[in-house]
């Protein structure tokens, strides 16, 4: 498809948006001080609201603007309203968890805007620069997010590790670059497809590796995923439902736009790191969850291991494959969202249950809750019907197809040793003696279990919706 030229305001609209919009919070914020938090958070979501509308009514054409370092077209569209329902959730759900824990600042929501401005720069980067400019506005944020319960000293921990670790990652991907531009002479992204056309050496190899290890650590995939389950576990959890949802959507694109759109020419040699990371990620995932006791922590893991099966479909390097990555991860951002509103469900008072063995009969106090967690489970476990099923069967189908027989096998093979924890989980949520007795759930955790709900119950019945846009944003990359 040939790029048209447009305006370039009209491309960036909802990047424009989410950059006046946060100055104007923090602004306010900054006026009316802490009695504003109610009010930025309100207009923070709708802020995101505003920028999926716009998203969704940009033009359908693939459009290079802003010097060819911004691009726009149906993957873009995709990712970036799968990137925005992460925030907005995120943001809804942190309300009253941090009212209760005396930590409802303004800051919250304007750095989640800040963030996932970010985001929407990495899903539409068309060049290194923008590519880094993206990755480290999305990781400032977060870490001060990460870090948000500054009196905890878990929470403290988290946010350290992640920016020690995160510094660590953005040294080798700007290490990556910086071989690939000497080597090719530019930062964008099609003049360097263009030049490996005529051949490259071990040299950009090397550079090729350090850009995919900063990549893999952003989805947090072995064998960079060790910041994980520590920031996982001690970040406030609406963070951790943050974390878990809307970046690995914006760098699991990035991931994807790299690959196949800088380096196809190569796709021989980056298969090799990519099936090696799906592996490793899959393997880990799967057996490092089931000793764990605390589900944010099992959670940890369990994206982990979700991370590596979505790969699965990245290594097949086809349109089948990437089709496969979108629906994978839309189905992963909805059940993932439901899993943690079910979490932020479970309170006593102001203590908020944080051990998988405090689930214990939660099936005979809140029989509603512990039907929609189960199915929950049974989704991220990829058991039939639920919509996690089919988003594994995309994935395998596509590595068989390419031909990566052994791949869909062990992911298979690991995806079975996986769903013990989950069926765990849910055998102590109906089987073992209740423990605790929680709190009725407020409209907003309803909501939100209830829309995860529709999507992991529903997906084989009126799949339709989701598959239709992930072909077409699929198609628009290639």
């Amino acid at each position: 498809m040939t790029p048209v030229t447009l305006p370039a305001l009209g491309v960036v609209l909802p990047e424009l948006l989410l950059a006046v919009g946060s100055l104007a919070l923090l602004l306010i914020g900054s006026i009316r001080g802490e009695r504003s938090s109610g009010l930025v958070n309100v207009l923070a979501m709708l802020l995101l609201v505003a920028a999926g509308i716009a998203v969704v009514y940009q033009p359908a054409e693939k459009v290079i603007a802003l010097n060819n370092a911004f691009i726009l077209d149906g993957f873009a569209r995709f990712w970036k309203l799968l990137a925005l329902i992460g925030s907005a959730v995120a943001i809804a759900l942190s309300r009253e968890f941090f009212v209760r824990g005396r930590l409802d600042k303004f800051e919250f929501p304007v750095l989640v805007l800040l963030s996932t401005l970010g985001m929407m720069l990495m899903i539409s980067a068309n060049s290194l620069l923008t590519l880094y400019v993206g990755l480290e506005l999305q990781s400032l944020a977060i870490y001060v997010i990460a870090a948000f319960d500054r009196d905890n000293a878990r929470s403290t921990e988290a946010g350290l590790k992640y920016f020690v670790l995160g510094a660590l990652s953005s040294g080798m991907l700007l290490y990556g670059s910086s071989l690939v531009y000497g080597l090719t002479g530019s930062v964008n992204f099609g003049d360097i497809a263009t030049a490996l056309q005529d051949g490259h050496g071990i040299v950009f190899i090397f550079g090729l590796v350090f850009i995919v290890a900063g990549l893999a650590f952003k989805i947090s995939a072995v064998p960079f995923h060790m910041w994980t389950p520590d920031v996982y576990e001690g970040a406030p959890t609406p963070v951790t439902a943050f974390l878990a949802a809307a970046p690995k959507m914006a760098a699991m694109a990035l991931t994807v736009r790299v690959l196949m759109g800088v380096f196809p020419a190569i796709v021989d040699e980056w298969r090799q790191i990519i099936v090696f990371v799906a592996l490793a990620s899959m393997v880990l995932g799967s057996f490092a969850a089931i000793g764990q006791r605390s589900i944010k922590r099992l959670m940890a893991y369990s994206s982990i291991g979700h991370m590596g099966y979505a790969l699965v479909g990245l290594a097949a390097g086809t349109e089948q494959g990437i089709e496969a990555v979108l629906i994978y991860m839309a189905i992963y951002l909805a059940t993932t969202l439901g899993v943690f509103a079910g979490i932020l469900a479970l309170r006593n008072g102001n203590v908020y249950v944080d051990r998988i063995e405090d689930l214990a009969g939660l099936s005979r106090t809140h029989p509603a809750l512990a039907f929609l967690f189960a199915m929950m489970f049974f989704s991220l476990a990829g058991i039939p019907p639920w919509a996690g099923f089919f988003g594994k069967l995309y994935v395998f189908s596509a590595a068989i197809e390419a031909g990566l027989y052994t791949l869909a096998i062990i992911g298979v093979l690991a995806s079975v040793v996986g769903a013990y924890y989950y069926l765990r989980i849910v055998k102590i949520i109906y089987f073992d003696e209740s423990k605790v007795t929680y709190e009725p759930m407020t409209p907003v955790l309803k909501v939100v279990l209830g829309a995860s709900s529709i999507v992991v119950l529903l997906f084989w019945i009126l799949p339709a919706p989701l598959v239709g846009a992930a072909s077409v944003a699929a198609k628009s990359l290639f």
